[in-house]
């Protein structure tokens, strides 16, 4: 497996074997570069016509990290079309690991064979054989996850590749004439993004980066690309402490009247974080379309939010706030406001009932300073929900494409919360897009938590919960258990040991749950800190589940996560299950149990000390 440059400028010939159109890989403008000096690590190209490429690498605990800077020291003007992050060849593989990602069911595994592919090379070695995926938009994690894992299933050999782009992105798996592969991928080019970068006499461009790994299985390889992320956890969080979050109480309509119910009714409990979500804000004409001008919904909350913000931390709670900073609904004054909102064919982008600010934009920046950041200081709120509904798409009007006008969007977006993190030091963020549409590594790494699904009461959680492990920290990886007095104690089980898969999440009707459901809930939140740091720093070892289907899954599921002898065991029972067999819990001293795996969805979990592995 050999590291080397793939690049195509403007004016350069495209690939040959019937692949224009497919790819832009193995142009006349990569094949023109070749090696000049090695730096440590680094690798330098040169083209002959005073362009260079330096191959960025740097090792990143047990994984690599790379990225590929394109420096024009010519006295002529250049476009790229495409700059590959990363372009490795020679890569053995016969199966090949894809996440996928839709709402209410991201992190879906797709398994395929290089046959299945049809990459295998043609009998006369004729031609190029290419499958290339990814996404487009302002979304990075819609329909996969940047993630690809080549499987040599002969050697036992995983190699794992995750790529750090929070706009549009690609992948490529390309054969040409041999049995070896050649994986490239980076920002979505000019054919799959509609991305052209100008680069002037004397200026460079570097790429998002991506990290490597390799292993000997999924897991290993997806935990040591996932432990290579560097989150910007807040100290705050760092005890892995349980949030709830008021929406499903109050479904859209918070008050200072009902949050101090809540308040009153949930204090003492351990609980860490009390986030009021959405609808705190316009004139009641629903939260959905009246983002945008951030002003307190005074009947709601009489004398503005600093009243209950401070209830709440007079109850040992942190306060926390829901915005969609990014967005203005069609009932937001500033809605027809063109000047600062992003256009695409010279009128604003509209996407339903909203549109998109400039994030680029100093007024705007400015605004939002006054309104999302001043707003949280003053009234004392240390946790910050940031939501993000729709998706820009291909891209937005600018100086340059589409795909750049995007990306520097989207990277003006990641700068404002570098902005309220310096503004406001120790504050929690949590990264919500719709459900998991932005948990990709380099939005991720600007967060302490993330939201993975808003499809809070589907069965379906212990799955989507459980896949994010090969790509989302899952200290960082929050799940809601939501709870009503109809709940059975095998629904009450099922949903908190859900939460034992990542972060603890609460919500839901709360007033109504008997004395004997809050006992099960706080046993289950007692457990939970027994088991945090397992989830933290622990390694999942084990992840079996007989379904493939989400809304009406069947069998069963069996996590385990290990961190030295001890081991967290959870196990979910879907429709049609059988017992399970508890072979893993042979040998081993019991530390903690939890939940009752009696009947078809029904859930237990385990802590226990292993005598050898």
């Amino acid at each position: 497996m050999e590291f080397y440059p793939e690049v195509k400028l403007m004016k350069d010939a495209y690939g040959a074997g019937f692949s224009n159109g497919l790819t832009m890989c193995q142009s006349q403008s990569a094949l023109a570069f070749h090696k000049t000096e090695d730096r440590g690590e680094d690798a330098v190209y040169e083209d002959g016509r005073q362009h260079r490429i330096v191959l960025h690498k740097k090792i990143n605990g047990q994984a690599v990290e790379v990225c590929t800077e394109f420096i024009n020291e010519s006295s002529d003007e250049v476009t790229l079309e495409m700059l590959a992050t990363f372009a490795l060849k020679g890569i053995t593989a016969d199966r090949i690991h894809r996440m996928q990602s839709f709402w209410s069911a991201e992190g879906k595994l797709r398994t395929e064979s290089i046959d299945e592919l049809h990459l295998e090379p043609s009998w006369n070695r004729c031609g190029m054989r290419i499958e290339k995926f990814g996404n487009t938009g302002s979304m990075p994690v819609r329909k996969y996850f940047p993630l690809l894992i080549l499987e040599d299933s002969k050697q036992q050999e995983f190699t794992g590749i995750q790529l750090y782009c929070p706009s549009s992105w690609q992948i490529e798996l390309l054969c040409k004439d041999d049995e070896t592969l050649t994986a490239a991928g980076g920002i979505a080019d000019r054919d799959f993004g509609q991305w052209t970068k100008k680069i002037h006499p004397g200026e460079s461009f570097t790429t998002p980066k991506a990290v490597i790994a390799r292993g000997n299985t999924i897991y290993e390889v997806c935990d040591r690309l996932v432990k290579a992320q560097r989150p910007a956890i807040s100290e705050a969080d760092n005890k892995m402490g349980i949030v709830f979050n008021e929406y499903c109480t109050t479904w859209g309509n918070p008050s200072y009247d009902n949050i101090k119910k809540i308040c009153d009714k949930i204090k003492g409990k351990g609980i860490q974080y009390l986030v009021i979500d959405a609808g705190w804000y316009g004139k009641a004409q629903g939260w959905w379309s009246s983002m945008g001008d951030w002003s307190v919904n005074e009947e709601r909350f009489p004398g503005g939010l600093k009243k209950i913000a401070d209830y709440i931390r007079s109850c040992g709670m942190i306060p926390g706030l829901w915005f969609e900073m990014e967005s203005v609904g069609i009932n937001s004054e500033h809605y027809q406001d063109k000047e600062h909102l992003l256009l695409k064919d010279g009128v604003p982008l509209t996407v339903g009932e909203r549109r998109f600010w400039d994030m680029e934009d100093e007024w705007v920046i400015n605004y939002l300073s006054e309104k999302v950041i001043k707003l949280l200081k003053e009234c004392g709120f240390g946790y910050l929900k940031v939501d993000y509904n729709d998706t820009i798409g291909m891209g937005c009007d600018g100086e340059e494409s589409l795909g750049e006008n995007l990306r520097r969007k989207v990277q003006a977006t990641q700068g404002f919360f570098k902005k309220i993190k310096e503004e406001i030091p120790g504050i929690v963020i949590e990264n919500c897009s719709s459900g998991g549409h932005r948990l990709e590594p380099s939005m991720m790494e600007l967060v302490s938590q993330g939201s993975f699904s808003d499809a809070h009461e589907t069965v379906a959680i212990p799955l989507i919960a459980a896949n994010l492990h090969r790509a989302v920290r899952p200290e960082q990886s929050q799940i809601w258990a939501v709870l009503h007095a109809q709940d059975s104690d095998n629904r009450i089980f099922y949903s908190i040991i859900s939460t034992f898969l990542g972060r603890m999440c609460l919500s839901g009707d709360i007033y109504d749950l008997s004395g004997e459901q809050w006992k099960l809930v706080e046993q289950g939140m007692h457990f939970y800190e027994m088991a945090s740091d397992i989830i933290r720093d622990g390694v999942t070892v084990k992840c079996e589940y007989s379904t493939q289907q989400y809304n009406h899954p069947t069998g069963s599921q069996l996590v385990i996560r290990r961190l030295g002898r001890r081991c967290l065991a959870i196990l979910h029972r879907f429709e049609g299950s059988e017992a399970s067999d508890l072979e893993f819990l042979k040998n081993s001293r019991l530390i903690a149990e939890y939940g009752s795996a009696e009947e078809d969805f029904s859930a237990k979990a385990w802590i226990y000390e292993v005598e050898h592995f």
